[in-house]
């Protein structure tokens, strides 16, 4: 619960004294006071320009409601006894058969709430992060965790189910989620990155590619799935504003979240650009390239008159999501273009401008430039697995009545898992993009081989979706996401595990979850995770593994067999790889 959050150490625990961050100062120039919510003496003035917009750095913390009690003695607080006497002049109360029952306290809600920061890797006892580098040199691996900015997608609850799960955490303590700028609840952020080549292109997703996200949401246009008929009551209103109205019997059935419909000018539009810029910069594979999730007419020769007319495009949480990282993957490749190649004895004699890219470059939302500080084209690339989490109601998603919706983003082979409480099974939400699997070879024909050992590869890489790899986008290696949702109900699962290739291609996913399962914190099953991974890998790859508590994880370890399914196999293959005698052959 987040009361074991909060006795943590003040360093992790940020109060946040201001509800408007940004303070005008009076001036001849546009300045600004940046406030931080943690020691409110520093204030630094930024100067900033009139077409400069100021960069908002990711929230890799989430903002919640908790009760004053639970931080410190609340002196403005009302509640106590209705005489003035002193202390000296108070007796102890001695009930009689006649005596009144006392009087109930007052309801949680009521009390006076402080806004809170708590940065994500300070709550070990909600969400960890680890990573190795194994036996590289380097390590490629990179993830990010925290919340973003866009509309809510969870499906909306029955309004008597929001009235339960707020009194329900009021009457635990329990903390309420602070509703995001858009005025929805926020929407959580996991993401895991496994570079190859370099570190160059994973760094680039972890620091934009949530930015990419949100500024997709923005120009689609897209709506919250809260937002209710004029006159309903509103599932984010307080509990006792919810009490006084009445609960239309329509509204009582759960709803799935609905479609936002946009202008064909404008969705439409950003989808046919960038489709046309595809087919312009890289050819090959992208100019007959369609992703599943956009809604672009098709063209054919036939007459106006003959064509039907159109519909409004309909917008998806999915297709945002197609966009964004198509336009990132685009964005970096054409960063990586501008560049000069290495000297190379084999490419002196290609012509000067055989990688040239006309045009001004499309920037990032941040503005800042792609690539890093290197001068020399990076040919290396990344995949990713990214998690956002969405809540119909303030109540954490971590909390075992809390109801929330899962939508998973994925490109090549990293991978995320479920932990079903009822079962202990692991739910993979993630395939791996191999040339040889049928709906990739469906889509790539026969432009893959096969190597020395046996193993598919397309231009020598082994997954067939990825950002960056520039050498083989015309072959068909794109950073099309596959997109799939769940709907998680109160307590149905105990965790969400994120990890990357050093651990899904070392051990199983019965045995990830297991592992997970004798731990006592996310932070330290993440930790012991990497570290058996580490152990029993016959290549020593980065090995990086997030995990994320769920509304189950109190009772994680009872569903099935417990975590002793998997033990005795754990137990022999850390022996055989601690073994002298062995090692020389794995």
């Amino acid at each position: 619960t987040l009361k074991r959050t909060t006795a943590m150490s003040a360093r992790g625990l940020r109060t946040v004294r201001t509800r408007n961050p940004l303070l005008p100062v009076p001036g001849r120039d546009a300045a600004w006071i940046v406030r931080d919510a943690a020691n409110s003496r520093d204030c630094q003035r930024l100067r900033l320009g009139s077409t400069q917009p100021l960069r908002r750095h990711f929230h890799n913390y989430f903002v919640t409601h908790l009760p004053s009690s639970s931080l410190h003695p609340d002196s403005r607080s009302s509640a106590g006894p209705g005489h003035k006497l002193p202390r000296s002049a108070s007796t102890p109360h001695t009930p009689g058969p006649r005596s009144a029952p006392a009087v109930a306290p007052p309801n949680m809600p009521s009390r006076d709430l402080t806004v809170v920061r708590i940065p994500l890797r300070s709550a070990k006892h909600h969400f960890g992060a680890s990573n190795s580098r194994g036996q590289r040199v380097y390590n490629e691996d990179t993830y990010q965790a925290g919340t973003i900015d866009m509309p809510a997608f969870a499906k909306r609850v029955p309004i008597s189910l929001v009235r339960r799960q707020a009194a329900r955490t009021a009457a635990e303590g329990e903390g309420t989620s602070a509703a995001s700028a858009l005025g929805d609840p926020q929407v959580f952020y996991f993401g895991v990155f496994d570079g190859h080549g370099g570190i160059e292109c994973s760094e680039f997703l972890r620091e934009e590619l949530h930015g990419y996200i949100e500024q997709a949401a923005a120009d689609f246009g897209l709506k919250s799935s809260l937002k209710r008929e004029p006159g309903a009551p509103d599932s984010m209103r307080e509990p006792e504003a919810l009490n006084t109205q009445r609960e239309p019997a329509k509204q009582i059935q759960e709803q799935q979240p609905q479609d936002t419909l946009a202008d064909d000018s404008g969705a439409c539009k950003l989808e046919s650009d960038l489709l046309d810029e595809y087919k312009r910069t890289i050819s090959g594979y992208f100019r007959r390239f369609r992703p599943n999730y956009f809604s672009i007419p098709s063209t054919s020769e036939s007459s106006p008159a003959e064509q039907p007319p159109s519909q409004p495009h309909r917008v998806t949480l999915e297709s945002v999501l197609t966009y964004a990282f198509l336009r990132a993957d685009l964005d970096f490749v054409t960063a990586q273009a501008r560049k000069p190649d290495p000297d190379d004895p084999y490419v002196s004699d290609f012509p000067l401008n055989k990688d040239e890219i006309l045009g001004s470059p499309h920037l990032p939302p941040s503005g800042h430039g792609i690539g890093g500080g290197s001068t020399t084209r990076f040919k290396g690339g990344s995949t990713a697995s990214i998690a956002l989490i969405s809540t119909p109601t303030p109540a954490p998603f971590w909390h075992p009545a809390a109801h929330s919706s899962l939508v998973v983003a994925h490109v090549g082979d990293t991978r995320i898992l479920l932990c079903e409480t009822a079962t202990g099974l692991p739910l993979a939400l993630t395939q791996d993009h191999r040339p040889s699997t049928p709906a990739e070879s469906r889509r790539l024909t026969r432009r893959f081989v096969t190597d020395s050992f046996g193993e598919e590869r397309i231009q020598g890489l082994a997954n067939s979706r990825a950002f960056g790899d520039m050498q083989s986008k015309r072959v068909g290696v794109s950073a099309e996401p596959d997109v799939s949702r769940v709907e998680l109900r109160p307590a149905e699962f105990s965790f969400l595990v994120l990890v990357s290739d050093g651990v899904s291609g070392t051990l199983g996913d019965q045995e990830i979850v297991d592992v997970v399962k004798e731990a006592r914190t996310p932070e330290e099953a993440s930790r012991r995770v990497v570290e058996y991974a580490t152990e029993v890998s016959g290549d020593g790859d980065n090995a990086t593994c997030l995990v994320v508590r769920l509304g189950g994880w109190e009772r994680r370890d009872e569903g099935g067999v417990g975590s002793l399914g998997t033990r005795e196999m754990r137990e022999m293959r850390r022996s055989e790889a601690l073994d002298p005698r062995r090692r020389g052959r794995r």
